[in-house]
Formats: C-alpha cells, structure tokens, sequence
C-alpha cells in the first residue's frame, strides 16, 4: 500500500499535489459551481490567508458549522494550509451542543452557513460564554466575502511558509464523538494519520481517477471528510457533495453527474432499488457501505439491479481516525453482507470477550 503520510505529509500539501497532478479535472461540483482542482486549490490558498489575517496561528482551532456545499472543502483545506485545526459540528446540533465543543476545542473563529434545515445557527449560540471565539463567519453571505478580501493583503509567501512548516505529525483535526455515556469527547488525529487511513481507503475499495463520487455523508463526519474530500484528493475523484438524502434529488444527482461512487448506509440503497427510476441509472460502479446489517440479499441487487460492480462493508470508529476494518473486492456476497471485513494494513484488531 502506499503511505500517504510520507507522499504528502499533511492534507494541505496532498491538496497541492493534487491540483499538480489533475490540474484541469473537476474536484468539486456543487450545482452551477464546478471547482477544478487546480481550482479548488486556489481557493484554498485564498481562504488560508484570510484565516492568517484574521489571527489564526499555528494549532489554533477553526470550527466549521455547514452542510455538504462547495465552500466546506475550501474552508478546510484554507484553515489547515493556515496551520489550523479543524473542529467540524454537526448540523443537527442545537446551540448548547454546539457551544459546548466550542468551548471545549477552545475554537477561535467559526464558519457557519445561515438557513439549513431553518436552523439560524448565530441565533443558537447567543447567551452562551465563549471567549475563545473571537470571529464568526458565514458562508454564501457578505461576511464571507469581507472575510475573503481582508486576505488580499497576506503574502503568498506567508501561506506556502505556514504549509511547510507542518508535518505529518501534527493535528488535523479534532472530531468530537459521544460514544455511548456522558458529553462528547474530542479525538484528536494527525495529518499523518488521516493521510495514512484514506490512502488506505482509496486503494482498498478502488476510489479511481475520474470517478464521480457523490458524498451525502455529512462532511462533519469521517465518513464524508475524510473518505469523501480526502480520499478524493489522494484518488483524483470528484465530488457531488449532497447536503440532504431525497431519492428524488439522488437519482436525478446520478444520473446528471454520471456519479460511480456512492458510499453511505444500507438504507440509501435499498431506497435507490425502491425508486421507481432505479433501472435509468447508469454508470454506478463502487458502492461502500456499513454501519448497520446488511442482507446478502441486498448485496446481489445492488450488483445485478443498480449496476455496482464492486460492493463493499467497512468498520470504523472516530477514535481509530475513522477507518478500522474493510472487506475486499474479490470477496463473497455472504463475507461481504455478514462481516465487516478484516483489519486495514497498520491496523490490528483484537477480540476482548465473547
């Protein structure tokens, strides 16, 4: 397997390689907005020196409160060419919730985008004490155009300085889980981890260089930034961010986009294979799945029915960077329906009780 920590050493610089290697080639399409990957790098840069305008140094922490639009992957990766760190929120949060990981992670600046699902997010964390958090900035509104402008002034040089000067050992991220007792705990994983485990993702479930990959697993989750924008970027894949599951939207999103790639929990195919549609879509190759129990019933339709010619389950845990266990392609419907698969390279795996 390739070692993605030594290839690139951080997200920021995986990021730069890719829009090197796929220059031209779509990284992001998100309605009327295509981001090339030279693009989408562009963007980054810019944001990143935004984020030093605004006081952000080396470690600090850089929340990002959104749903799956094009903006999210320019904020992160911009925050962590900074040196950021990034603090993701779930979307289905309330106030207190999101103002407890914010003071927790000690979050400096917060962006935000206004009006998903109805939810004024500013609105929800008035009242509540957080002195860390010195700027809000919303997305998709003048706040985030002044945010933008006001990093005209910041060398280039200060951004490739600040890019160089990280390494694979220093935080990427901090995601925070609530296991099953008690308030939620932030996990803290590197570049290098990340870099190593999605690397490993891509290669194993066969993420390919021009594959059309639609992400409806929320950003703010392993699953949708680390094997949607990350693996993308190792793979050379592009993205068809999805900020909510309507299978209207998704088989229109499939058939428009030519999307390959959908990974996501059992219950979105089986309501692709119950949609009145599901013989139009075309070009379906590699599906990735887990996180619930999954017939072997299921596994044949998808292959013979939606057209997938790889189906995979996979195990992780936010606390294991979000990726522990896979199955392989040449596996059998039954391996593939009944387990989990077997350790990823540099993973072990050990049975404690019965």
């Amino acid at each position: 397997m390739r070692r993605g920590d030594l290839e690139w050493g951080t997200i920021p610089r995986l990021a730069r390689s890719a829009a090197e290697r796929f220059s031209g080639d779509d990284a992001v399409v998100d309605g009327d907005t295509v981001l090339s990957f030279a693009s989408l790098w562009s963007a980054a840069r810019a944001a990143a020196k935004a984020f030093v305008a605004v006081g952000v140094e080396p470690g600090d922490r850089v929340a990002i409160w959104s749903p799956n639009i094009w903006e999210w992957p320019v904020a992160l990766l911009g925050l962590q060419a900074a040196g950021g760190v990034v603090v993701p929120l779930n979307t289905r949060y309330k106030g207190v919730e999101a103002a407890y990981i914010l003071g927790k992670s000690g979050a400096r600046v917060l962006v935000t985008a206004q009006g998903f699902l109805g939810n004024d997010y500013l609105s929800m964390l008035e009242g509540h004490d957080l002195p860390a958090l010195e700027h809000r900035v919303v997305l998709r509104d003048s706040s985030w155009d002044d945010f933008l402008a006001a990093g005209s002034d910041v060398a280039d040089s200060v951004v490739d300085e600040r890019i160089s000067a990280r390494d694979a050992d220093d935080l990427s991220d901090i995601i925070f889980t609530s296991g099953t007792t008690g308030a939620p705990k932030g996990v803290m994983a590197t570049h290098g981890q990340t870099l190593r485990a999605f690397t490993d993702w891509a290669d194993l479930v066969g993420l390919d260089h021009g594959d059309r990959y639609l992400v409806v697993n929320p950003f703010f989750h392993s699953f949708g930034y680390k094997a949607g924008i990350v693996a993308s970027l190792v793979a050379g894949a592009t993205v068809v961010p999805q900020a909510v599951f309507d299978v209207a939207e998704t088989v229109r999103l499939v058939g428009e986009h030519k999307i390959s790639c959908i990974p996501g929990p059992p219950t979105i195919y089986q309501s692709l294979l119950n949609s009145p549609e599901a013989g139009e879509l075309a070009n379906l190759r590699l599906a990735v799945t887990g996180a619930a129990a999954i017939p072997v019933s299921l596994v044949d339709r998808m292959r013979t029915e939606l057209g997938f010619e790889t189906v995979l389950t996979a195990y992780g845990l936010t606390e294991a960077t979000g990726f522990a266990t896979s199955c392989r392609a040449d596996d059998d419907p039954e391996t593939i329906a009944t387990t989990s698969g077997r350790a990823i390279p540099g993973v072990e795996v050990r049975i404690v009780d019965d």
